[in-house]
């Protein structure tokens, strides 16, 4: 028996397939490309997980993640008045990635339509994709924040909306008025929320993030998406979480469980490690992504036909520029000069005549790779 794909499905698989799969950089390249921090695990952690592997938790763990960690996370969550989190609230995942899979495999179906504003971590499409559903973007402000009145024509009878806060790639703050609008604009729907919030402590002076699952109007929708990878360091290491309404969560278990299992035993007790870090470690790499951010606006600015929103949070400068080329072809021409970023096309259709860089390189490889990329854009792309 032979499974018929309609085309728009199969061109929109095809799609997905095309986002490019980055290593490292090629040698006397730089890459500016990775959202993973140059800064290595903290040691403790590193410890947490030999002393687990040397006491022998080496077998399977809970297949909604090893009680004590879910327990401490709970106890970690916003307030929610009515509601008290426990360790049954939460799923701990192979990664934030999983955590986004599970959700929109457990709760989208074929022609679910889940809106999406845009420019947006590409992910986000791809799963929805994946589960047969269709994706809504809504394009951004011309300042990168929520074009509210965009939302409110996409939003009635979505399934879902997800976004990232702080964004990759813009690097914007959502506002706690931007969240209490949308709350405003879901009223009596059935919308479920997905608030992708993995770069949470990375926002920079001047802006405040808020959760969420600090919006009254919110809360009750929201499946909230935690990482470990980017606060600690450890990208490598692959634990995510997420809560929600009760159902969603127990939905979402059953889907993480049947595609991934449970999460390596070790790794969990080195997240329990993490999250009795001292908050100065986490505020030291704070600060240097602070300082780079400073260092990437101060060296594109000024540079005639490119054009960067100062970023409010995470460590992403989507820059936008006057050449007349598609992003990929950009991308291409980039890495032939040795430094290597991502195309603005792969985050939605606005991003197109966007790059995006990260700034969780090393200052060395920021310097080198923003020399390069100023003067192709400068020297070469501006007449």
């Amino acid at each position: 028996m032979t499974t018929m794909v309609p085309a728009l499905r199969m061109e929109e698989l095809r799609r997905c397939s095309r986002r490019p799969a980055l290593g490292p950089a090629p040698p006397g390249a730089v890459s500016l490309a990775m959202g993973e921090p140059d800064f290595p695990t903290p040691s403790p952690v590193i410890e947490a997980a030999a002393a687990a592997l040397r006491r022998g938790d080496t077998h399977y763990a809970d297949q909604k993640g090893l009680p004590e960690l879910r327990a401490a996370l709970a106890s970690r969550l916003p307030a929610h008045p009515g509601r008290t989190w426990t360790a049954e609230d939460v799923v701990v995942t192979h990664g934030a990635t999983a955590a986004l899979a599970s959700a929109v495999l457990a709760m989208i179906g074929p022609g679910d339509r889940v809106v999406i504003p845009e420019p947006a971590y590409s992910l986000y499409a791809d799963l929805v994709a994946l589960a047969g559903g269709t994706v809504d973007f809504v394009p951004l402000a011309p300042d990168l924040h929520w074009d509210l009145d965009a939302l409110a024509a996409a939003l009635p009878g979505a399934a879902m909306m997800m976004f990232s806060n702080p964004s990759n790639p813009t690097g914007i703050v959502h506002r706690e008025e931007e969240l209490k609008a949308l709350g405003k604009l879901l009223d009596r729907s059935d919308t479920l929320v997905v608030s992708d919030e993995a770069y949470h402590r990375l926002v920079y002076p001047g802006h405040v993030f808020t959760s969420a699952l600090e919006v009254e109007s919110l809360r009750d929708r929201t499946v909230y998406v935690q990482t470990f990878s980017k606060t600690y360091a450890m990208t490598g290491w692959r634990v995510g979480y997420l809560t929600g309404p009760r159902a969603v969560v127990d939905a979402v278990a059953h889907a993480h469980r049947t595609y991934n299992g449970s999460l390596n035993t070790a790794v969990q007790h080195a997240a329990l490690a993490a999250l009795d870090l001292p908050d100065r470690v986490v505020d030291a790499m704070v600060d240097r992504y602070r300082q780079r951010r400073e260092f990437v606006f101060t060296h594109v600015s000024g540079i005639p036909g490119l054009h960067l929103v100062p970023p409010e949070g995470a460590f992403y400068g989507f820059l936008r520029y006057d050449a007349d080329l598609p992003s990929e072809a950009v991308v291409r021409e980039l890495a032939e000069r040795e430094v290597m970023v991502r195309s603005g096309a792969e985050y939605g259709p606005s991003g197109e005549g966007h790059i995006r860089i990260s700034f969780a390189a090393s200052e060395e490889d920021l310097r080198t790779g923003l020399a390069r990329l100023v003067r192709y854009f400068g020297d070469e792309r501006i007449p």
